[in-house]
């Protein structure tokens, strides 16, 4: 089984890097999305409470959240393609272990994912960045990152199992691109001015992501700000391992 989760988890890897697009937007856009963010907003860090006086390091959380979210895009859009092919009744014929297709591509999202994430954190420090946990704390923050694309990852394999479209698993990006704007993404939530604006980042999941990520670049060791952020991505990649899963067994069973 490990080498058939392996040569799935390749093929993703390679189909990757073989559509520039896939590669390059996951990675730039959630970096020029932060510089404008960072341009216009950096007048907040003067605020009374703010928790930092950069809000590049305030920033530098959002793309490990949005990097993810391209994550879930991809790797649905992909299985989707397989099925709509042919290739996944092809994959049906063999004795591929139908755990080994779902883990192999969920390795190849996240390989893709450490990759970007290095990224991100070598692009915060060249910007003068400082990672208040130090190295251990980056090592925390890229296995909350490698939690978090698990499970994004089982979300887009989940839209793409259950319909089977690459433009349905491409239609859930902007909604989940909703749930990043209505956030702590660009203010803490204890200084969004707006009620209901703050009701809804505290009801928000990501928010916690966010925080658990922010809390090492900015705090140090916070660890509430670290247990909700690993308590809210293990809940998240738990229910929707659980749902890809069922999505796949119903899947064989149609075909």
């Amino acid at each position: 089984m490990t080498l058939q989760i392996w040569s799935i988890a390749r093929r993703q890897i390679v189909r990757t890097l073989r559509q520039p697009a896939a590669v390059f937007f996951p990675v730039a856009f959630p970096l020029a999305l932060m510089a404008v963010n960072a341009g216009g907003l950096t007048p907040a860090t003067r605020l009374p409470g703010f928790p930092t006086d950069s809000f590049y390091a305030f920033a530098l959380a959002v793309p490990f959240i949005q990097g993810s979210l391209f994550a879930t895009m991809n790797a649905g859009t992909d299985l989707a393609r397989d099925i709509q092919e042919g290739f996944f009744n092809r994959l049906q014929l063999t004795p591929l272990n139908p755990a080994a297709l779902l883990l192999g591509l969920l390795g190849g999202v996240v390989a893709m994912g450490l990759v970007q994430a290095v990224i991100y954190l070598g692009v915060g420090l060249a910007i003068g960045v400082e990672f208040h946990a130090g190295a251990l704390g980056v090592v925390v923050l890229l296995a909350l990152a490698t939690l978090i694309l698990i499970g994004f990852g089982a979300i887009g394999a989940t839209m793409a199992l259950r319909t089977g479209s690459g433009e349905a698993v491409q239609g859930l990006f902007p909604a989940l691109f909703v749930f990043l704007f209505i956030s702590s993404m660009n203010m803490p939530r204890d200084l969004i001015p707006i009620d209901w604006f703050r009701i809804a980042a505290t009801a928000n999941p990501i928010s916690y992501l966010l925080e658990g990520v922010r809390s090492l670049i900015i705090t140090g060791w916070d660890g509430q700000a670290l247990a909700l952020g690993f308590g809210v991505a293990a809940a998240v990649t738990a229910a929707a391992l659980v749902a890809a899963t069922r999505s796949l067994r119903t899947r064989m069973e149609r075909t």
